[in-house]
């Protein structure tokens, strides 16, 4: 089967300053990739080459098979959505004009359907904003403007042939724990409906729990490439992010636990009884 997305050799650098240098990755139909790094790793430049926002000096993307350059702009985005990790608007609209966006690259200069707006607003529903239709985007929370988004490319890619694509950024940044958690539940069932996802994510925990795939940058190149429990470990996440890690079994889930911070005994606190 034809990998959904595909990276070989990128190298991108800016005068002297190498920004990106010798990444390869393969993300596969129905597979969820998370992209982890500390500040300055290159996690948002690698993002803005595999959306086509900058082109690396060397080395090629690939999506569905083809490379990203050649791919026809309209047809790409019925198979491939984008959720930024900024999702401020210039302008004032309702949530559901937000959400109908994802639908433009279907109506091929035809109007908008019934259809077309049913699906956005089962969408909504989706991701826990159903009854938000008429609400004013801008009046929103970051967290459900975030959802938002979301939504908008579940429109995006719904009804879409063939291999589907979603790249999000720090999707979970603005939310409350119980939404970080639904959310990336809601991309797992997108992962098992065939769609590939690819996100950038900083809570450690969420990526061992969810992911499929993880990709590890440090200084710009790959460190590390696989599964949780390969890649993972004390070692490769203390070189990565230059913190004291530990990686240890979780007590009741089948992935690794991460604890951040110096290892130190622990003295029980003495006990003073009350007079």
């Amino acid at each position: 089967m034809t990998a959904a997305l595909e990276v070989h050799q990128l190298h991108c650098q800016i005068g002297a300053t190498p920004l990106l240098t010798g990444i390869d990755l393969a993300l596969e139909p129905g597979e969820f990739l998370a992209i982890i790094g500390r500040n300055g790793a290159g996690k948002s430049t690698l993002l803005n080459h595999l959306t086509g926002e900058m082109m690396g000096q060397q080395g090629e993307v690939r999506v569905f098979g083809a490379p990203l350059a050649s791919q026809p702009r309209e047809e790409l985005a019925r198979r491939r959505a984008v959720v930024p990790q900024t999702t401020t608007l210039p302008f004032a609209s309702e949530v559901l004009e937000v959400v109908m966006l994802g639908r433009i690259p279907h109506l091929r200069h035809r109007p908008e359907s019934r259809e077309d707006v049913r699906i956005a607003r089962d969408c909504l529903a989706r991701v826990g904003l159903g009854g938000y239709e008429g609400r004013d985007y801008l009046t929103l929370s970051g967290g459900e403007q975030q959802r938002v988004h979301l939504a908008r490319a579940l429109a995006q890619l719904h009804g879409s042939p063939g291999q589907r694509l979603i790249l999000l950024d720090e999707p979970t940044s603005a939310l409350d724990v119980a939404y970080q958690h639904r959310t990336l539940q809601l991309v797992k069932e997108l992962t098992r409906e065939g769609v590939a996802a690819l996100l950038i994510l900083h809570d450690l925990n969420l990526v061992s729990q969810y992911a499929d795939k993880v990709l590890v940058l440090a200084e710009r190149r790959v460190l590390a490439f696989g599964t949780p429990h390969e890649v993972m470990t004390t070692e490769v996440l203390t070189r990565a992010f230059g913190y004291p890690m530990t990686a240890l079994p979780h007590p009741w889930l089948e992935c690794p636990l991460i604890i951040s911070g110096e290892q130190r005994a622990h003295t029980p606190r003495a006990h003073v009884p009350r007079a």
